[in-house]
């Protein structure tokens, strides 16, 4: 099955500028959002009407664990267990504690408002933990056209409610680690404050959220600026108010607080307090300046206030900063600083900040960033009079630390080596904004760094001289921008993506060992493999470096890859095509023209007749065809991509994205979606290689188009799609070559934006992948398992005359044939497996010269497994007994033909294939 679509990217080493370019072009096809909202978690706010057709999904992420930057941890101080988590393009989540996993609260929101998958804040109610809060939207330039808003939920993120603010919020753009912006009045919770950013002050609700007015008393909105230069837009915004902490001893049970402090990025009046629950507010007196008031924690029996502070708003940078004590008592301010900003050892600024609310004189504090050779983590347990840190210098290079981790759950953190000391790998971390001591655990904490969340259960240890363990406490967070993907016949899902390469998923319900290496980039543009091989696999992305290629190549199915040659010129992966039986690759980098190479990579030539830039896609049947696209022109190859010779249809978008792709098993025949909502929008099929288009009325909008499994009884592929059909954004899927349509997503499931592709499982018919920018790659299967064709559409006739009467035999049989008289040849194939269960298929073949008519096929199972459902007959099971018999549609199978059972299954351990499969009592070959 080949990728629905490679999207070029530009080069750019951070992170913030490499996603938010990708949803450039994106933004400017997406409508704005209204003014204010009413949300139910049915679904995005203001969602379009349901679809006429729609079908039951159950929905996962294919596993990947982590993968982005986690820049928030909260706890709930009043209920145990109770934590959440938020991302910078993933949404928000909530934590698990009897499975240790986290569970997706955002997934709802939908295509118009993909910004807010963006979380800016969170913040759980500590008088009500039922209510939770979340700031949305993703940038404060012209790449999000939606604004801001303010999420809530009195039903820990089940459902949720949204007042849209009349500004934009910034939650994957720098800053988006300081906090928290939000907080709940510990004694009053209908009020809740909010820190912006961009100018526009601290906003305040006093109805649980539901409306939001700004403070006017508040006198300083920030004017911190990091580049007022910057011509993306990214660091050219005021950071504004970076953090809200409360007093809880300043007021009653019911009554508001009335000492509220506040961090401001003004780096002369860091600090504002008000001692009258917000009516008015003043600098503190003595705060420490010339730094941004990153991270402040109050102990609520001390009385002491903690405030990390730091050159820049991160993640990516900051070279200096500060740890201060107040106490709020006399007012006196403490520098406490693990290493003084004037000290040449100081070369980042603090970050992630917590105090044990257990023992209160326990804090710790984490370097914001700290590539070389790591972050550290400083602990006191005197308020910051001492600290210890994380790890010390050895004899040097080596390093000596309090810790152990493990990776063994996520084993690609260690990026493909061990490090060269004084670096190792896993690193301890990067990026760390996050970090969170449990308030009701002192052996319990976690952190966030730029691809995971770290943790560790036993953390006292520390303070007993003890080696402590710190292991990944991620499971369940998927947060990926995923670029391509691959579903290779009876083969692995290959997939490309932002900041961490990609991986090779031979089991999509594990976590990979390792992601993409030789060669090795952070974001991966496009992939590709050879339909009547599909050893051959081709993937392409930005390398970042000399030491590695733009393209990889295998011919192992992704089990081991080499970096080719490349063309003069190239600047980044642009797309690329593999030719059905892997003769010839066509390459399309940013830099340069179209190329093409014959040797695997070792060498090319560049391609004629097409231009630069264009998009590339090979025929899934005829290994010289080729195809492209270039500003609305469609353009074909068949000697193998030398040359291309242009299309005489003139109805394709000029503008916008474009995504198409070839049908497997069909030559000539291609499918285009893409297109601008101020222009030509919507989806093209061509059958003749691309001399004739039809448009496909139904659909309206069309992104992202790929091919699955064709339902049982059809030789054609489902066509899964992206898009807007008849007036509904989702996830679609087409049995009849686009005829017909059912929604196979639904309005809890929306994923923000999933234009960049979309494609089935060429072997699991109803199972569809679908890259998302920042929910990793979610994966779909028709709930209870992959469905029979249905009935038909007319009932069988009854014979015209009876059947004859079986004749006695002339001679008795020489030999007693055994029950049956069918000859036939069975294949059990398990095809999924997950923990606990399994999915498998019985395909029986009559290898006998007779029709039968009629069928029941049985085997036993061998492992204790059984069956939890069973599509294209009927079933009953005995013990380790099972028995399928045909639907009535399928009872007949002629000499030579065939018919195939799935089912899903359940199995305490790995299932086993039995030994033997039984149709109408004869035993198969």
């Amino acid at each position: 099955m080949p990728p629905a679509h490679r999207q070029p990217a530009r080069s750019d080493t951070s992170r913030e500028r490499s996603q938010s370019r990708s949803l450039t072009a994106v933004a400017t096809a997406l409508a704005t959002v209204a003014a204010t909202v009413s949300l139910t978690v049915a679904g995005s706010a203001g969602a379009d009407p349901v679809a006429a057709a729609q079908e039951s999904y159950t929905w996962d992420n294919v596993q990947i664990a982590g993968g982005g930057f986690v820049p928030g941890i909260v706890f709930n101080q009043t209920e145990p267990g109770l934590a959440y988590a938020r991302t910078d393009i993933g949404g928000a989540y909530r934590w698990e504690p009897d499975t240790e996993r986290w569970t997706p609260l955002l997934d709802w929101v939908g295509w118009d408002r993909w910004g807010w998958t963006g979380v800016v804040s969170l913040a759980t109610d500590p008088v009500d933990p039922d209510r939770v809060y979340a700031a949305v939207g993703s940038y404060t330039n012209d790449w999000d056209p939606g604004n801001g808003a303010i999420l809530r939920s009195d039903d820990r993120g089940e459902t949720w409610e949204a007042t849209e603010l009349p500004f934009k919020l910034g939650g994957n753009m720098p800053g988006r680690g300081l906090g928290e912006r939000l907080a709940v009045d510990p004694n009053d919770n209908s009020i809740v404050y909010f820190g912006a950013r961009g100018g526009h002050g601290l906003w305040r609700s006093t109805d649980h959220g539901e409306t939001w007015a700004e403070v006017e008393a508040f006198p300083n909105p920030g004017d911190y600026v990091q580049d007022p230069d910057d011509e993306w837009g990214m660091h050219s915004d005021v950071i504004g108010v970076t953090w809200v902490v409360f007093d809880p001893r300043s007021g009653g049970d019911g009554e508001a607080t009335q000492h509220v402090y506040a961090g401001v990025a003004d780096l002369d009046d860091p600090v504002y307090r008000s001692t009258d629950g917000g009516q008015s507010w003043e600098p503190v007196e003595g705060a420490p300046t010339g730094f941004l008031p990153a991270h402040a924690v109050l102990d609520h029996e001390g009385g002491q206030l903690y405030l990390a502070t730091t050159s820049t708003p991160g993640p990516y940078d900051g070279d200096a900063g500060e740890v201060w004590r107040m106490d709020t008592a006399t007012g006196e301010w403490s520098d406490i600083s693990p290493v003084p900003s004037g000290s040449e050892d100081n070369y980042f600024g603090y970050g992630g900040l917590t105090v044990d609310r257990q023992d209160p004189d326990t804090l710790m504090v984490a370097t914001q960033i700290s590539w070389w050779p790591d972050i550290q983590i400083y602990r006191s347990t005197d308020r910051g009079q001492t600290w210890t840190q994380a790890w010390d210098w050895g004899a040097y290079p080596e390093r000596e630390t309090r810790y152990e981790m493990d990776i063994s759950t996520a084993p690609w953190l260690d990026f493909g080596s061990e490090g060269t000391p004084p670096e190792t790998q896993p690193k301890l971390g990067w990026m760390t904004q996050a970090m969170a001591i449990d308030p009701f655990d002192s052996d319990r904490f976690m952190y966030g760094t730029g691809a995971t969340i770290y943790g560790s259960d036993n953390l006292t240890n520390w303070d007993a001289g003890e080696t402590f363990d710190i292991e990944v406490k991620v499971h369940g967070l998927e947060e990926t921008s995923i670029k391509d993907l691959a579903s290779l016949p009876g083969g692995p899902l290959v997939s490309v993506m932002g900041d961490i390469g990609g991986f090779v998923h031979d089991d999509i319900t594990q976590v990979p060992e390792r992601m993409h290496q030789q060669p090795y980039w952070g974001n991966g543009t496009g992939v590709d493999f050879a339909e009547l091989s599909p050893s051959t696999v081709v993937r392409v992305g930005n390398a970042e470096d000399d030491a590695n290629s733009s393209i990889g190549i295998s011919t192992s199915g992704g089990d081991s890859w080499w970096g080719g040659q490349e063309p003069a010129g190239v600047t980044g992966g642009g797309t690329v095509a593999v030719g059905a039986d892997g003769s010839a690759i066509v390459w399309s980098p940013d830099g340069t023209g179209v190329h093409r190479s014959t040797t695997l990579g070792s060498s090319w030539t560049a391609a004629e007749g097409v231009p630069a830039g264009a998009a590339v896609e090979a025929d899934r049947v005829d290994p010289d065809v080729f195809y492209a696209i270039a500003d609305g022109t469609f353009y074909t190859s068949t000697d193998g991509g030398a040359t291309f010779t242009a299309s005489p249809f003139a109805g394709l978008p000029a503008e916008g994205e474009i995504r198409f792709g070839a049908v497997p098993g069909h030559s000539g025949d291609v499918w285009v979606a893409g297109g601008s909502a101020n222009g030509t929008y919507g989806m093209w099929r061509t059958t003749d290689a691309g001399a004739t288009f039809e448009r496909i009325e139904a659909v309206d909008e069309g992104d992202a188009v790929g091919f699955g499994a064709p339902a049982p009884g059809s030789d054609y592929p489902a066509v899964y799609t992206s898009s807007r059909i008849d007036g509904v954004r989702g996830i679609f899927r087409s049995d009849d070559a686009g005829r017909t349509w059912v929604r196979v997503n639904d309005d809890r499931h929306q994923w923000g934006w999933t234009g960049a592709v979309v494609t089935g499982d060429p072997d699991v018919y109803g199972r569809v992948y679908i890259g998302t920018n920042g929910r990793g790659i979610v994966y779909g299967d028709l709930e209870g398992g992959a469905p029979g064709p249905g009935d038909p559409s007319e009932e069988p006739t009854e014979p015209s005359e009876p059947p004859e009467e079986p004749t006695e035999p002339s001679e008795e049989p020489t030999e007693d044939p055994g029950p049956g008289t069918e000859v036939c040849e069975a294949d059990y194939r398990i095809t999924h497996t997950w923990s606990g269960g399994f999915q498998a298929q019985v395909t029986v073949t009559n290898t006998g010269t007779e029709e039968i008519d009629g069928w029941e096929m049985s085997w036993d199972f061998t492992a204790g497994e059984r069956v939890s459902s069973l599509w294209n007959a009927s079933y009953r099971q005995e013990g380790t007994s099972v028995t399928a018999s045909d639907a009535g549609w399928n009872a007949r199978i002629a000499p030579g033909g065939s018919v195939t059972v799935g089912f899903n299954g359940i199995a305490d351990g790995e299932p086993q294939v039995p030994g033997a499969v039984e149709l109408n009592g004869s035993t198969c070959g």
